[in-house]
């Protein structure tokens, strides 16, 4: 027999009842019950000895109901009796570490051979297992309370695609709302990406609409906000230092939402579904323009005006007649929007902030730096300070100072013909001659490293060596570094040319061609001007 539904009231109805003089089948009547199960009622409370006294005098209820329940003890019936009910003691361990119906019923195959249950009869048994399970203390729900002012939650949620007339087609789109935690007045925008400075920018627009800045700020664990989170209470939290920087400047902390618990930020949680089911989803915007433009009637004359199902009260009325004036002021400065990026020096001599390269003094090669960008400037910061500066270039391409490479290889990074000859003429005009007319010498194959290797090697040496050994090499049409080398070196430049040679074989305008001896035959020797 089956335990009877023994409720509260009508138990006490039953008992006042009888005392009264009301037969069973009148009281059933009365009740809306059957009159057998008003008798095994009375029969209980009488086997206790509940059943007389005064009708105003009743026992009190548990005395009631403790009388009935040992009176008639369920006894479950053979239908009601699991058939893995043997392996009680193994499956309740299994599914006290978690683990599901199935990986129950493979390892109990697996391990016990005479196991002949079901996957459906330990699933059901897992689920009768909960259901006798008390309330777990942890899992309990706590209403929080805050002050006007003092918190703000604040998240992303995905909305459909919205059509972007910048590029001409749908592209996935982001709703943000920032929602005050008193009155439930809330700020809302819809964006492209969920980039750092798009983060940054969307804070300040929602401070500016609500003329103040929360106390606290409760994020979610987005890479905009959190670098790093952990799971408790216990860890350290690594914050985006570009949301840092924007919460020293407004003043107000804060307090990023535990890993996997959206719970604990649920304010936020149930706003981002309102927005979308009540703003988002009923129209069809154009643009995003167009739906940007319809957010602030929306938020002020509906969000705003409805009456809240937690608080009972409308949203903006609270905000403007409470909280409004509970927000920490705005700074007197505006903010300027910063990013704050890792990045890692290259062998180059460079790192890369948004696809554009960046140098930095060569020493710091191989380390990972702090990269500190504002809508003009990319500073580059280590520990010991500020490394270097330059303007932003958003973008494939480099931007190089000098100084930042090694002094003794800066010049190879330039590979234009302007280039060394403005360096070759610094050095002197026979040296600017002589590259001018080394890069004539062939139509085809480019004398670049020639150029770049005998210009760098003629720098170390004093003006009048130099332009000596120009002249020497231009009279005996010789080209490369090791020729230099070695006029240099012997002092061949310190000594007087032996003439000028008449014929054009063995100028320089084509030396890859030695001369013949017939050449040597016509040669007038003519004395040195």
């Amino acid at each position: 027999m089956s335990a009877p539904r023994i409720s509260m009231h009508r138990l006490e109805e039953v008992l006042r009842l009888h005392r009264r003089g009301v037969s069973a089948r009148r009281v059933g009547r009365l009740l809306k019950m059957s009159r057998n199960t008003v008798r095994r009622y009375l029969v209980a409370l009488e086997g206790a000895g509940l059943l007389n006294g005064a009708p105003e005098s009743l026992p009190e209820l548990a005395a009631l109901q403790a009388a009935v329940r040992a009176a008639h003890e369920p006894v479950p019936g053979p239908q009601e009796r699991s058939s893995v009910e043997q392996w009680r003691p193994t499956i309740e361990a299994l599914e006290a570490k978690g683990t599901g119906a199935k990986a129950i019923t493979d390892t109990l195959r697996l391990e016990h051979e005479d196991f002949d249950g079901s996957y459906d009869a330990v699933k059901r048994f897992c689920r009768r297992l909960r259901a006798q399970r008390p309330p777990d203390p942890n899992l309990v729900a706590i209403p929080v309370e805050t002050r006007p002012g003092q918190v703000a939650q604040v998240d992303f949620f995905e909305v459909p695609k919205i059509l972007d007339p910048k590029e001409g087609r749908l592209r996935r789109c982001w709703l943000f709302v920032m929602v005050l935690a008193h009155s439930r007045h809330m700020f809302i925008d819809l964006v492209f990406d969920q980039r750092a400075e798009t983060w940054q920018r969307l804070h300040v627009e929602a401070f500016a609409f609500f003329g103040g800045v929360p106390a606290v700020v409760v994020p979610d664990n987005l890479k905009a906000a959190v670098i790093r989170a952990v799971f408790d209470s216990s860890g350290e939290v690594a914050l985006n230092r570009t949301y840092v920087e924007l919460a020293r400047h407004y003043g107000f902390q804060i307090d990023p939402t535990p890993a996997y618990s959206p719970k604990k930020k649920g304010k936020v949680e149930r706003a981002g579904q309102y927005v979308r089911k009540n703003f988002i989803l009923p129209r069809d915007f154009v643009d995003i323009h167009d739906a940007r433009a319809q957010r602030a009637r929306w938020v002020n004359e509906i969000a705003g005006q409805r009456l809240h199902g937690t608080t009972g009260k409308r949203p903006l009325e609270v905000f403007s007649a409470i909280e409004k004036d509970q927000l920490l002021p705005l700074p007197a400065a505006p903010f300027t929007p910063t990013v704050w990026h890792l990045a890692k020096v290259h062998t180059d001599s460079h790192l890369q902030f948004r696809k554009h390269l960046y140098s930095v003094p060569w020493q710091q090669i191989g380390e990972h730096l702090w990269v500190r960008a504002t809508h003009e400037t990319v500073a580059v910061v280590s520990l010991e300070g500020r490394l270097a500066t330059h303007r932003r270039c958003d973008g494939h391409g480099r931007t190089t100072e000098a100084r930042h490479l090694p002094p003794a290889r800066e010049q190879w990074r330039h590979q234009s013909r302007e280039y060394w000859e403005e360096r070759a003429e610094r050095l002197g005009p026979e040296v600017l001659t002589y590259v001018a007319e080394l890069f004539e010498t062939d139509d085809v194959l480019l004398q670049l490293r020639k150029v770049q290797a005998i210009v760098i090697f003629l720098a170390d040496y004093p003006p009048t060596r130099r332009t000596a050994a120009c002249r020497r090499a231009r009279h005996f049409g010789v080209t490369g570094v090791r020729a230099f080398k070695d006029i240099l070196r012997k002092e061949l430049d310190l000594e007087p040319l032996p003439g000028t040679l008449v014929p054009t074989f063995g100028s320089l305008s084509d030396p890859r061609f030695a001369r013949g001896a017939a050449a040597f035959a016509t040669t007038n020797i003519l004395p040195e001007a």
